[in-house]
C-alpha cells in the first residue's frame, strides 16, 4: 500500500531516477551524487566504498530527495570484504560448495556493516579459453560445478531473509556467454549455438535463479550479433518467461551507452529505450 501510494505521486523523472545507477566516484564527469539524489533521487550508487559518505548520501536521499526513497549502495565484493578469502576459482577447486557459502556469508556480514547493500557477484561465467582474463572470478569450465558454486554463493550472500541486516543482495553475472569471447579477448563478440548455451553457459545462471538471487547483470559483448544488454531473448524470454525470475537486471558499467558504439542504437536515448525494452 505504501509503495503504491508513493508511485502514484512520483513524477516520470523520479521514476526514471529509480532505474538509474549513479557514480559515487570523483573521476566521473557530470553532476555529483549529492546533486542528483537531491534533485530526483537515484536507484543505486556504485564506485564508492566509504561508510561516512554512505551515511551522508543516504541522509540526503531520505530527507531531501523528492520521494525520500533510500539509495542502494553497491560494490564488487568478490572474495571477502575485510577478511580476504581465496579467489572464487580457488574456492571452486575445493569442490565443496559449503566453503563458498560460508566465506560469502562472512563477506556479506562485513560489507553490510560498512553500509553496502548489494554485491556485483557471484560471477558465474563458464570459461573454457585460458586466454580469457577473468577466469579467476568464476568456477572454471564445468557447468555442474559452476551451478553448485553459483547457488552456494547466492545463499551465502543473501541468506533466506531479505530483511536480515547481515546479508546483501547478490547479482549473477555476466548474462550470458561472456566467458566465450572470440580468441579469449574480453568484450569481443560471442557466437554460441543454442545447444551450447543451454548445456554449458546457462545452467549456472538458472541455478542462481532457483537459489533466489535478487539481481542479474547483463554482459558487455554481442551474443550472436545482438548485444547482451539489449537482448530481449536473453533478458526476457529466457530469464523471466522461462525461468520465472522476478528480480532486477542491471547492466555492466556503462554498457547501455556502449550500445551506440556497438552499432545497436542511434544515440544514448535510443540505447536506454532499447535496453529497457529488452528487460534491463
Amino acid at each position: 500500500t505504501r509503495v503504491d501510494a508513493l508511485l502514484s505521486k512520483m513524477t516520470l523523472d523520479e521514476k526514471i531516477a529509480q532505474l538509474t545507477q549513479i557514480s559515487g566516484a570523483d573521476f566521473m564527469p557530470g553532476p555529483k551524487a549529492d546533486e542528483v539524489i537531491r534533485k530526483t533521487g537515484a536507484g543505486s550508487l556504485l564506485w564508492l566504498n566509504d561508510t561516512k559518505r554512505f551515511n551522508e548520501l543516504q541522509k540526503i536521499a531520505i530527507e531531501e530527495s523528492p520521494s525520500g526513497i533510500p539509495v542502494l549502495f553497491a560494490l564488487d565484493v568478490i572474495h571477502g570484504y575485510r577478511t580476504i578469502f581465496p579467489v572464487p576459482l580457488a574456492m571452486a577447486a575445493s569442490w565443496d560448495p559449503a566453503v563458498a557459502e560460508r566465506s560469502q556469508a562472512v563477506a556479506a556480514k562485513e560489507a553490510r556493516a560498512a553500509g553496502i547493500h548489494w554485491t556485483f557477484g557471484p560471477m558465474i561465467d563458464i570459461a573454457r579459453d585460458a586466454r580469457w582474463g577473468r577466469i579467476v572470478e568464476g568456477a572454471g569450465e564445468d557447468p555442474y560445478l559452476g551451478s553448485a558454486m553459483a547457488a552456494a554463493q547466492v545463499r551465502g550472500f543473501q541468506g533466506t531473509d531479505p530483511a536480515n541486516p547481515e546479508r546483501v543482495a547478490a547479482c549473477a553475472k555476466h548474462f550470458a556467454g561472456y566467458g566465450a569471447a572470440d580468441g579469449g579477448r574480453d568484450y569481443d563478440p560471442v557466437f554460441l549455438s543454442e545447444a551450447q548455451l543451454r548445456n554449458v553457459y546457462l545452467p549456472p545462471f538458472e541455478a542462481a535463479v532457483k537459489a533466489g538471487v535478487d539481481g542479474f547483470m547483463s554482459a558487455y559483448m554481442d551474443l550472436n550479433n545482438v548485444p547482451a544488454s539489449g537482448n530481449r531473448w536473453l533478458l526476457w524470454d529466457v530469464l523471466r518467461d522461462e525461468w520465472g525470475f522476478d528480480g532486477f537486471v542491471v547492466s555492466d558499467a556503462m554498457a547501455v551507452g556502449n550500445l551506440v558504439i556497438q552499432g545497436y542504437a542511434r544515440d544514448t536515448a535510443d540505447a536506454a529505450r532499447r535496453a529497457l525494452d529488452a528487460g534491463l
